[in-house]
């Protein structure tokens, strides 16, 4: 049976998933797309072979084995409660959302007396096979050091609220440091990778430090994590994505490794 994907969200990682699959690069159908912005939608639609229907999201839901969220951390508890209330799986990309303790704890429990399954990519960071089998020991810290150009980081909230001129930066600028929970508030568009961290390290804390350098043009991430296993450090270059600054093009490519990863028969790493 193939299977049937419904997508929530057609920005720039939308559209990467959604392309992939229209490819043929996993085995599946894109059967439904939705956005609340229904002319990007249906920009995303005309560069499709197939033809997914544009729908509602509880139409998309109830015609789908599986909804991606590619939306935003704000879209998460109306597609999570969507798709697990109705028994299907669902794969989030918007991490970030999943700090919030209430809402992780309603998409556990409906995953759980649903019979359903819930995916979180890894996103633009490696390493979390490492990290997650450190986590059956004990870990003690988790470092994420995430550095841009000073682009990237436009719109952030923490940027408004305390009117930082990111045109004024010349030279490699720390512009945050702080928890995780933190960091993905005041940047939601910037380090889910830092919630991805928090909900791997199971309960270590993990800090955030934020460089704005507008002399690079990648998303570099660096992850130190200690703890009674010894030390795993990675370090991870990325292209942005071409349509959006604020990601790298490594998120979107890790959504279609993950839906490889259910259709395949041999699963690889922890």
């Amino acid at each position: 049976m193939v299977l049937k994907i419904g997508l929530v969200g057609c920005g720039a990682i939308g559209l990467e998933i959604a392309r992939a699959i229209d490819r043929g690069e996993v085995e599946a159908e894109l059967v439904a797309v939705f956005d609340r912005n229904g002319d990007r939608a249906r920009e995303l639609l005309k560069g499709l072979r197939g033809k997914p229907r544009l729908l509602e999201l509880e139409e998309l839901v109830e015609g789908s084995d599986i909804v991606v969220e590619a939306a935003s951390q704000r879209a998460v508890p109306e597609v999570a409660r969507a798709a697990l209330g109705r028994g299907r799986d669902l794969m989030i990309m918007s991490v970030g959302a999943l700090l919030d303790p209430g809402l992780r704890r309603t998409v556990e429990e409906l995953a759980r007396d649903r019979g359903c399954r819930v995916y979180l990519p890894s996103g633009a960071i490696s390493g979390l096979d490492g990290l997650k089998s450190a986590g059956a020991g004990r870990i003690d810290i988790v470092t994420l050091t995430t550095t841009k150009n000073p682009r990237g980081f436009a719109g952030a909230p923490y940027i408004e609220d305390r009117g930082i001129d990111l045109s004024a930066i010349s030279k490699p600028t720390v512009i945050f440091e702080g928890p995780a929970e933190e960091a993905v508030s005041a940047f939601p568009a910037n380090v889910n990778v830092a919630a991805t961290l928090s909900l791997t390290a199971r309960g270590a804390r993990v800090r955030v430090r934020i460089v704005a350098d507008p002399d690079i043009e990648v998303n570099i991430h660096e992850i130190c994590a200690e703890g009674d296993f010894g030390r795993i450090t990675t370090r991870v270059e990325n292209v942005p994505s071409p349509r959006n600054p604020k990601t790298s093009r490594l998120a979107a490519l890790s959504a279609i490794a993950t839906l490889r990863s259910i259709v395949e028969p041999v699963k690889i790493g922890t």
